[in-house]
């Protein structure tokens, strides 16, 4: 089957009522915690190039947003869906490794965070480089916590003063960082051989 995996801009917000809708219906089957977002929300992601749409045709497939919290300290890859009928095609994987390549390319120096309960998203962010961490290594942005009251599990996250949830917190290196990393590691080959 083929996508087409591509930057949301302003043609796709079309699509930003059916991402809304899908996500809804996704924590409903699976019966856990995933933030609502109205279709506005989706909209100004898209309008500002924050956002990676996939289409089958012309048929949403799949989606998923980045935000910067922090005053650009950390990046979020948030929302990722992949619709029913296109599950099991690798897409979540695809979107996901565009989203996260989008987010280092365009803020370099921000590290890249996600909350989850789902463990294939846990997956394939293990394969992309972000380790599990305590949230008191995730940003502390009002704003993103904020996010997470529609959450049918908030009241968790609240009630351990933002240090847990049901969610696992996972944190990747910034780009800078990861360079940074294999350099070091590099010249260490280097004086060792």
């Amino acid at each position: 089957m083929e996508f087409s995996i591509e930057i949301a801009n302003e043609s796709h917000q079309r699509y930003a009522e059916d991402i809304c809708a899908l996500i809804k219906e996704s924590a409903k089957a699976r019966g856990t915690g995933i933030a609502e977002r109205k279709p506005e929300y989706i909209r100004e992601k898209m309008c500002k190039g924050n956002a990676i749409i996939a289409l089958q045709d012309e048929t949403l497939a799949g989606f998923c947003y980045i935000e910067t919290w922090g005053h650009g300290e950390y990046v979020a890859n948030s929302g990722l869906i992949v619709a029913p009928e296109f599950r099991r095609f690798g897409l979540a994987k695809a979107i996901k490794k565009t989203a996260f390549e989008l987010s280092r390319n365009k803020y370099p120096e921000a590290r890249l965070f996600g909350i989850t309960t789902s463990l294939p998203v846990m997956r394939i962010n293990s394969a992309l480089g972000y380790e599990p961490v305590t949230f008191s290594e995730l940003t502390q942005d009002d704003a993103f916590w904020n996010g997470c009251k529609s959450c049918p599990n908030y009241d968790i996250l609240e009630r351990n003063q933002r240090r847990m949830c049901l969610c696992t917190a996972m944190l990747a290196p910034s780009k800078v960082e990861a360079e940074q990393m294999e350099y070091d590691l590099s010249n260490l080959i280097l004086s060792v051989a």
